[in-house]
């Protein structure tokens, strides 16, 4: 049965690109639905499949799954074949780990940066929450990388379901200039080059509707 995934704006929605870019890199069909956030039908017609009324959603059947997290585990466990997380058990403990922790964790860095893909490289300086939670995601980093990342470019070589829950992280340090070492600027490059991610962006660079100003918790930058 098809897969459908409904997504909020491409240029704005951090959440939303991590199952779809990951459906994407495994090559796996599926219909893409654009909620745009500041549709004022919004919550009325995601709230018809889910209670949180928030993207993304993913529609499988009778089967409705909202949380980046959770889209992502059920297509692992819909395509066992497709190596979602990394076959070694230790390597996938670890992915599945950091994969969570990126879910919930380095609150003060998102709140400070958040995924715009429209906004001017340009620094911007980090609170020291901020700062700290770059240190902590950088360190994460380095360290899949080193143990288990020598058969590619991602995290645990291959891309897998790690590297969906930290994309959008990437495209936030390139976009703020964040101060990184080789190993981090060498993972952001690789996000960014993954075909997958450049259909997405090419796709919110195109986009035409900006979030109302005062319905967003963010500066609302428009392309250039």
């Amino acid at each position: 049965m098809a897969l459908k995934l409904l997504i909020g704006n491409k240029n704005y929605s951090s959440w939303s690109l991590r199952p779809w870019l990951l459906l994407k890199a495994f090559d796996i069909p599926f219909a893409e639905e654009v909620v745009l956030l500041g549709d004022p039908d919004f919550k009325a017609r995601i709230g018809v499949h889910s209670p949180a009324k928030r993207v993304p959603l993913l529609l499988d059947g009778e089967a409705a799954v909202w949380e980046s997290l959770a889209i992502i585990e059920h297509i692992a466990e819909r395509f066992p074949d497709k190596a979602i997380w990394p076959a070694e058990p230790v390597a996938r403990a670890h992915a599945r780990s950091i994969a969570t922790e990126m879910h919930g964790g380095f609150g003060a860095l998102r709140s400070v940066v958040p995924m715009n893909l429209w906004r001017p490289v340009e620094p911007l300086a980090l609170s020291d929450k901020a700062a700290a939670d770059l240190a902590g995601l950088a360190a994460r980093w380095r360290t899949a990388r080193e143990r288990f990342g020598a058969g590619g470019d991602f995290l645990f070589g291959a891309f897998s379901g790690a590297d969906a829950m930290y994309a959008p992280v990437a495209t936030r340090i390139r976009t703020y200039d964040l101060p990184v070492d080789a190993v981090v600027a060498a993972y952001v490059e690789a996000i960014h080059a993954h075909p997958a991610f450049v259909e997405w962006k090419a796709a919110a660079l195109e986009e035409e509707q900006l979030l109302p100003e005062d319905e967003v918790d963010w500066p609302v930058v428009k392309r250039v």
